[in-house]
Order: C-alpha cells, then sequence, then structure tokens
C-alpha cells in the first residue's frame, strides 16, 4: 500500500489529460502500463514549472533515472475521460527525487490510481549517484 508522507509537500503540481482511444485496453479501461507515462508527464511538467527542462537536466551531464516505482490501482479509467494527475514531493531532494501521484477524474472522489517513483540525480559521464544541481534545489526553498 502506497503511503503518502503526513507533512505539507514542498512541491506540488497538476495536469490534466484526457485518455485516449490507443491507452485503453478491449475493456475500454486505461490500460495499467500507461499510468507510469502519465506519471511521467506530469513530472515532467512540474519540472519545467519550475523554469527548468529534462533537456537542461541534460545538457548539464545530469540524468534522472528511476530506481523505485509502486502503483496502486484503485478503479479504473475509461476511454475519453478527463484525468487530474497530481504530482507532489515531500522532501527537498539531495540526491534522490522521491515523487507521489495520485490521479482522479469528476466520475467520483476517490483516487483511482496512486502511485511513487523515485528518481536518482545521476552524472551522466560517471553514471553514479550525484547531488541536485543548486539551481534545481534552489526552486524548492
Amino acid at each position: 500500500m502506497i503511503e503518502f508522507p503526513d507533512t505539507e509537500p514542498v512541491l506540488k503540481h497538476q495536469l490534466h489529460l484526457r485518455s485516449r482511444y490507443s491507452e485503453t485496453d478491449k475493456m475500454g479501461y486505461v490500460y495499467y502500463g500507461r499510468y507510469l507515462e502519465y506519471f511521467e508527464t506530469a513530472r515532467t511538467e512540474m519540472i519545467r514549472a519550475l523554469g527548468i527542462s529534462y533537456s537542461q537536466l541534460e545538457d548539464d551531464g545530469i540524468m534522472l533515472p528511476v530506481i523505485y516505482t509502486q502503483v496502486e490501482y484503485k478503479s479504473p479509467i475509461f476511454y475519453d475521460e478527463e484525468m487530474n494527475i497530481e504530482v507532489f514531493v515531500f522532501k527537498k531532494p539531495l540526491v534522490r527525487l522521491e515523487t507521489f501521484y495520485r490521479i482522479g477524474t469528476e466520475r467520483q472522489p476517490a483516487p483511482h490510481v496512486l502511485g511513487q517513483v523515485n528518481l536518482c540525480f545521476t552524472n551522466s559521464e560517471s553514471r553514479k549517484p550525484c547531488k541536485a544541481p543548486d539551481y534545481f534545489l534552489e526552486q524548492l526553498i
């Protein structure tokens, strides 16, 4: 079971997406593997909202590989439903960026999907963990 920390997030971002036909299975449900893609899209846009892009991190020699994922499926999301994807960061990252997700729709008050994805700031040349760039950390103050 995914447990969100019991503190205020240091960063929160919302993204609205509509499920597309190509993302659903024969039952008309969003295919379970798509939720990690939705998490990535929301996380990318959260970082962009800080004024930083993934490509800037990569140009500066920083990669953010995923080191842990967990997804909890509560109820299906159907084709053509608008989703509200929330991404939360509860701890200021040093080397590890821990992100939590909640995906909902207007159809029901309870979340459809919960998730956690942890990433590690990594030097692209040495492939070893490194400290988050100062310009990233400064945006979280």
